[in-house]
């Protein structure tokens, strides 16, 4: 297994090298870091999809707080400060004096950032007098799935550093969607500057934070570009440019490693560990991470509306083949749809076990005893929750084709199989999530709540009221013994209506130079380059 890997990786260095003159003198300036996919867009209000988030969100941007990876308790960053009424229903930030955006080739700020910009970021989500609400397809996935777009009623300036979001009811996951990396505050002025030319489709396009680094360039399946902030208000940058590396193939991006055109890769396959673990000049960071890798079913298609077909499917489904061949020992098999780090965790006694009879039976009793014919559409690229899902889906190929279904896989470009999912364009779907808060309902709104599947990123396409009904009442209570109480509830309604089967969770992985240093991967969010730096 090894030497193959090594022969294919050597073959694939004959095709880095005609780029090795421009990326050594870009390492020479900063850092090269080895990315598996373009990005969506340059906003995170606007997308989910983690490739993007770890470009964008902390290289460019600052929120009004974060959540500590130690601790999990939040963190001041554009707010110093922030006060909740008795009633839950308002909650008071203040707001640090003196950061400054970005000052780019296109847009040299007149003011720093103050209350107006925090009134403009989040009033996009839901104001239909925002003059940026319906730029684009008015579709902000995070906050629509999670319902926080319907949760705030309004917002106000109180001062000019001092803002109170007045919502329409007390919800305890309030301030941890706050803190996400989708919730990155953007410039009004920028915002306002552009409709008065009318070019408002750039704004998601050229971006202007407050965070470490400043867009320069987007080369779409070659590069991104960013410079060092020399203004940025937390500390002094230390790299002076950070340029990503698009290179989906994960043997190319070992082979750009490997010969020193990258000092950072995104996610290592688990086959490549052993390889890379042996070299003096690189390190491998692992982190827990909360994340599941799930395969979801769209349910409002036939035959996937029906619960014994669902449930047949998953029953012919070797899991722990699956984990032997694809997570090497470097994932745990699922018991929930939460990871059992999640303080809400609990094993579900009743996970589908494998038992391919059984599986016969079930599509006997829907009316389907001599199969059918259906798709997997399988991920591209390689995530925490999901290192192959490729080669995951040719096993439950093989298995399924043991009980009469006949399985076609679909692929796709990463940013067109995003979108074809949300337009629910397949019958079942090889996909994950990876949390960007600590708190359950990150695991359950997102993914499964109706919000989501009217949002377009519900991938099973499943609206369950009843569902609904307990991630509300979790969110009603700030009482940990009582929302625990409703989670519970919702991971054993999960795996008795199975409109997804949890399978595994993953290690986070990241490979990096040894002379680098300063790369700060937590188990929840995206990754960090804010204080990289070369030793």
């Amino acid at each position: 297994m090894h030497k193959i890997l090594i022969v294919l990786l050597l073959s694939t260095l004959v095709g880095c090298f005609e780029n090795k003159n421009e990326i050594i003198e870009e390492k020479s300036q900063g850092l090269v870091y080895c990315a598996e996919a373009n990005p969506v867009s340059f906003n995170p209000q606007i997308t989910t999809t983690g490739s993007t988030i770890d470009i964008i969100a902390n290289q460019l941007y600052n929120r009004l707080i974060s959540i500590d990876p130690v601790t999990a308790k939040f963190k001041s960053e554009l707010a110093t400060d922030w006060q909740i009424s008795d009633d839950g229903k308002a909650i008071t930030f203040t707001l640090r004096q003196g950061v400054k955006f970005h000052t780019t080739d296109y847009f040299t700020p007149s003011r720093d950032f103050n209350a107006d910009d925090v009134i403009f970021t989040f009033s996009r989500l839901f104001d239909v007098y925002n003059p940026y609400h319906f730029i684009g397809d008015a579709n902000y996935p995070y906050f629509q799935s999670v319902g926080l777009d319907q949760l705030i009623r309004k917002i106000v300036r109180v001062s000019d550093y001092k803002v109170r979001f007045e919502l329409f009811n007390a919800e305890s996951s309030f301030l941890a969607n706050i803190a996400t990396d989708f919730a990155v505050v953007l410039s009004q002025e920028y915002a306002m500057q552009l409709k008065a030319k009318n070019q408002q489709a750039l704004f998601d396009q050229f971006p202007i934070g407050t965070g470490p680094y400043l867009y320069k360039e987007f080369r779409r399946d070659h590069l991104v570009r960013f410079y060092k902030n020399p203004t940025y208000w937390k500390h002094n940058v230390a790299l002076e440019q950070l340029v990503y590396d698009i290179t989906p193939n994960g043997t190319t991006r070992i082979a750009k490693m490997l010969t020193k055109e990258c000092d950072i890769t995104a996610h290592p396959s688990s086959a490549q560990l052993s390889i890379l673990a042996q070299r003096d000049d690189i390190n491998v960071l692992k982190e827990t991470n909360l994340n599941v890798g799930y395969w979801a079913f769209n349910t409002e298609r036939e035959p996937f509306n029906d619960l014994r077909v669902r449930q047949a499917l998953v029953h012919a489904i070797d899991i722990e083949k699956i984990m032997q061949a694809v997570y090497f020992g470097n994932g745990t098999h699922a018991e929930s749809i939460l990871p059992p780090t999640s303080w809400a965790f609990e094993a579900q006694p009743n996970m589908p076990s494998f038992d391919p009879e059984l599986s016969k039976s079930l599509l006997k009793q829907a009316g389907l005893a001599n199969g059918f014919d259906m798709t997997i559409w399988a991920m591209p690229v390689s995530r925490i929750y999901n290192p192959n899902a490729r080669k995951m889906a040719e096993l439950m190929q093989s298995d399924l084709r043991k009980i009469g279904v006949n399985v076609s896989i679909v692929e796709y470009e990463w940013n067109t199989f995003i979108q074809r999912i949300g337009e629910h364009l397949h019958d079942s779907v090889l996909l994950g999530w990876a949390a960007d808060t600590p708190d359950p309902d990150n695991f359950f709104s997102p993914l499964l709540s109706c919000t989501a599947t009217f949002s377009g990123k519900n991938p099973a396409n499943w609206c369950n009221p009843e569902f609904d009904l307990l991630l509300t009442q979790a969110l009603d209570t700030t009482d940990i013994k009582q929302r625990k109480k409703y989670y519970d509830a919702a991971q054993k309604m999960i795996i008795e209506q199975l409109p997804l089967l949890p399978i595994a969770h993953g290690l986070r992985f990241q490979a990096s130079s040894t002379d680098v240093e300063g790369i700060e991967l937590g188990p929840f969010g995206a990754i960090s380059l804010d204080n990289a730096r070369r030793k």
